[in-house]
């Protein structure tokens, strides 16, 4: 398996499983394939999730920062939903369930990562000026989950939905996709992350 995930910080899985075991334990309502779920569902495929500060059109180096672990629930033979922890002053604690495109869509890339025969460590890659997600297959396998930024040779996999002029699942090396996103890059204000 070329794939190295990371062991998630031990109180960020903690968080996610006392959210998942007790109703109460969080104040919003779980996703509506976790309240139908029959049977035990379980947190997999913890991924450090990362936010790219801005992209640079002049080509410099990205930057990016640790913002959360997000972790696939899983019920059956299908992942139903997923969890987000962020770091808080007191620690990695639970923020929120949710479903929707980028679920299936993540499945779908270390799927496809998964038949790659280079090892990489799995992250995922927020690119808010472009309200973008990619699954970053970074090539230091050792690397520290809360450090790094995506070096030229890393692959950059676009989730869906993906920006127009990006495809979707189409694995890319940083140094290839960083000067198609500066293309990309909206005249207005930021308008958000996404999910």
């Amino acid at each position: 398996m070329p794939l190295h995930v990371l062991p998630p910080p031990s109180p960020a899985l903690r968080s996610v499983l006392a959210a998942l075991s007790s109703p109460t334990a969080v104040r919003e309502d779980r996703t509506p394939a976790l309240r139908s779920a029959q049977g035990p569902v379980s947190p997999e495929s913890p991924l450090p999730v990362h936010v790219l500060d801005r992209v640079v059109p002049n080509g410099g180096p990205p930057t990016t920062r640790l913002t959360g672990w997000r972790f696939l629930i899983r019920g059956g033979d299908r992942s139903l939903a997923a969890a987000e922890t962020v770091l808080s002053p007191d620690g990695w604690t639970f923020s929120h369930f949710f479903e929707g495109p980028y679920l299936r869509s993540t499945e779908q890339a270390l799927l496809q990562a998964e038949s790659l025969k280079t090892p990489f460590q799995p992250r995922l890659l927020s690119v808010p000026e472009l309200y973008m997600l990619t699954l970053w297959l970074h090539g230091d396998t050792e690397a520290d989950a809360s450090s790094g930024t995506p070096r030229p040779t890393d692959v950059l996999v676009p989730l869906a939905p993906a920006p127009p002029g990006i495809a979707a699942h189409r694995p890319h090396r940083v140094a290839d996709l960083l000067p198609v996103m500066t293309l990309r890059l909206p005249p207005g204000p930021l308008l958000g992350s996404p999910a």
